[in-house]
């Protein structure tokens, strides 16, 4: 985020209005009205302190809930940040956010609007105005609170999370404005045409990693604006910081991608067909990004997602299993309905059982038990040095560009290590990583994505320690091309033929009724996977957004 100016605040002659003059607005019916004076607050405490009785459990009550986001959210307007703090769970955490929303973010002229309470949870509208030395402009949004009964003593408080001052913030992250240490950057597709989130919605999160990136180095100057800071829980998972409001533009820096204005467009469309969905497209030759886009927009499950990848990890699995010579495409392998292992009794998708096939007729049927009774054979870390070391997965080194997650193909024993040889146990990846694994397949050797040229700020590119053999890689084009034209994405790739192959996966998430549904596959030159959360079978979901921009070209 680099060092921001500040400027020395002036003392106020009345402490108890912070940065301005604050208003309230009561809306929504049975909210309430925020209009407790001091006493009639100081007389709920002493009351509370007096009376002695047994500590309250069950649920919260219309007038807790009532009582406790009036408490809160009369203070904060009021400018009264300890008593506003004191009104939640942490009051530590809240007084330092609190302080800040007026001394660090530089806003005054707060208004709240209330909104009806469901349940525990209130929401409300907050308006108000940026202004930093002569500059200012409005800011405007929504937020919520929800009300928790204090186990020591069963009083209702505020659930304190930073989202509640703004929904962007993450527990730990900050609100700042002033000059930014990161000037703006003007990113370019590979035809040399600006990338904006209004021609492509889900963007914003990439410009802002590119903008981290590259900023300093791109020869733009920076503006003033006020900006989520993110801390070091938001830094682990690697969120970028936010822009919320530009008071001044900055002169942005030019940075090059590696993405296609067709394929990217028509991504887009593709996941804007379905909820929580998402996909990338690579280019095996080269590994060059040509498209990224989620359903979602306030996260990058595309690149930075961890997800179990379900069925299409069995095209790393498959290749472990050739390099050893435990099995070829063509030799007879059945796939029971149950196979028990470590105390776990595994099924195949709606009990289904292959007494007398061929292991290609299990991949291309996605037959669970024909992989997990191969377990017997395998080390535990078998399947994670094969993703490590000729996939390039799960090392946490690839410098794409902007933030992602490398996948994770952590060392199990026994019923786990089964589940993972299915892409269940503890496998995670994400749409950028599959499509990766495919693109690896096509080629025969991994070349680590990227979405701008390495040659731009003279990066290193992760790479495989090792390269499947050319016997190995036939074997996976001979199973994939199988699944596309006969097998569970055969609907989806219809008409892709003959240069091609795929992998469906459904994978089972707690919780869920649907499972994630997963495809990944190639055309040609081109790879891409996707995956759609909650949606249902691979083949179905995912299928028809991939199969869309492979057909496409490159």
């Amino acid at each position: 985020m680099g060092k921001r100016r500040r400027v020395a605040e002036r003392r106020k002659t009345n402490p108890a209005v912070l940065g301005g003059v604050i208003a309230l607005v009561v809306g929504g019916a049975g909210f309430g009205v925020y209009a407790l004076t001091d006493g009639g607050a100081a007389a709920d405490e002493r009351t509370s302190a007096s009376d002695h009785k047994a500590v309250k459990t069950g649920p919260l009550t219309a007038a807790e809930v009532r009582t406790a986001s009036t408490r809160f959210l009369t203070a904060w307007r009021q400018g009264r940040t300890t008593e506003a703090a004191a009104a939640t769970d942490d009051p530590s955490a809240a007084t330092a956010l609190l302080t800040g929303y007026t001394k660090d973010a530089h806003l005054k002229d707060v208004t709240l609007t209330g909104g009806t309470a469901t349940g525990a949870k209130v929401p409300f509208s907050v308006k108000a105005t940026v202004s930093y030395q002569s500059l200012s402009k409005p800011l405007a949004y929504n937020s919520s609170l929800t009300v928790v009964r204090r186990a020591r003593d069963g009083k209702p408080l505020v659930d304190w999370h930073a989202s509640v001052v703004h929904p962007d913030l993450k527990d730990g992250d900050t609100l700042v404005t002033g000059e930014s240490g990161t000037p703006p950057i003007k990113a370019l597709d590979r035809d040399g045409g600006e990338v904006t989130t209004t021609e492509y919605p889900s963007l914003g999160t990439v410009l802002d990693g590119l903008r981290e990136k590259y900023g300093k180095t791109a020869g733009g100057k920076a503006g003033v604006e006020l900006r989520v800071v993110r801390g070091k829980a938001s830094e682990a998972a690697k969120l970028s910081d936010k822009t919320l409001v530009e008071l001044s533009k900055g002169t942005p820096g030019t940075v090059r991608t590696t993405l296609s204005p067709k394929l990217q467009a028509a991504a887009e469309k593709q996941v804007g067909k379905r909820a929580k969905a998402s996909v990338v497209v690579l280019r095996p030759s080269t590994g060059e990004i040509l498209a990224v886009a989620n359903s979602g927009h306030g996260f990058n499950t595309a690149f930075q997602g961890s997800l179990a990848p379900g069925s299409t990890m069995k095209i790393v699995t498959s290749t472990m299993l050739f390099e050893k010579k435990l099995v070829t495409p063509d030799a007879s392998h059945p796939c029971p309905k149950t196979y028990k292992l470590a105390g776990w009794t595994f099924h195949n998708d709606a009990d289904s059982e292959i007494k007398k096939g061929t292991f290609k007729l299990s991949f291309g049927a996605s037959c669970n038990n024909a992989f997990i009774n191969f377990a017997p054979k395998l080390s535990n870390s078998d399947l994670t040095k094969e993703a490590q070391e000729v996939y390039g997965l799960g090392l946490n080194n690839w410098a794409i560009g902007v933030p992602s997650f490398d996948g994770s193909v952590p060392v199990q024993s026994g019923a786990q290590m089964g589940a993972s040889l299915i892409g269940q146990g503890g496998v995670r990846m994400n749409p950028l990583n599959m499509a990766s694994v495919s693109a690896t397949v096509e080629s025969g050797v991994f070349r680590q994505p990227y979405l701008v040229a390495p040659t731009v700020d003279h990066r290193t590119l992760a790479k495989a320690s090792r390269t499947m053999s050319s016997k190995t890689q036939a074997q996976l084009k001979d199973v994939m091309q199988y699944t596309a034209a006969y097998g569970t994405a055969a609907k989806a790739m219809s008409g892709l033929g003959p240069n091609y192959g795929a992998k469906t996966g459904s994978a089972e998430v707690d919780g869920q009724k649907k499972p994630n549904g997963w495809l990944t596959a190639y055309r040609g030159d081109l790879a891409a996977a996707g995956v759609v959360q909650a949606g249902g079978h691979g083949g179905d979901t995912a299928g028809p957004i991939v199969a869309a921009l492979l057909k496409m070209g490159g």
